[in-house]
């Protein structure tokens, strides 16, 4: 199994990052590098990638029955969020 491919619990991934700025680059480069990867291995997961000026970078996951969890990945480098998000998901 590939370390992109979500738990079926996962309804839903959302990253919000901001236009620009030094606290999304991470994120940016995250999503820059694996957003195809985890097409590839969720294709029926909505993928979710959200601009906006001056919004602190987040990453949401959807699970089922509405519950929703997040994790802040504010200056983190993107092997650091790599992590994060597989916390996560794992939950």
């Amino acid at each position: 199994m590939s370390k992109y491919a979500l738990p079926r619990a996962v309804k839903e991934l959302r990253f919000i990052l901001g236009e620009s700025g030094s606290l999304s680059d991470g994120l940016r480069s995250f999503v820059l590098r694996s957003y195809p990867t985890l097409r590839k291995h969720n294709p029926s997961v909505p993928i979710l990638v959200r601009e906006a000026q001056g919004v602190e970078p987040i990453v949401y996951a959807r699970f089922g029955l509405g519950k929703e969890s997040s994790v802040s990945v504010s200056g983190k480098t993107d092997k650091e969020i790599e992590k994060l998000i597989a916390q996560l998901v794992a939950q």
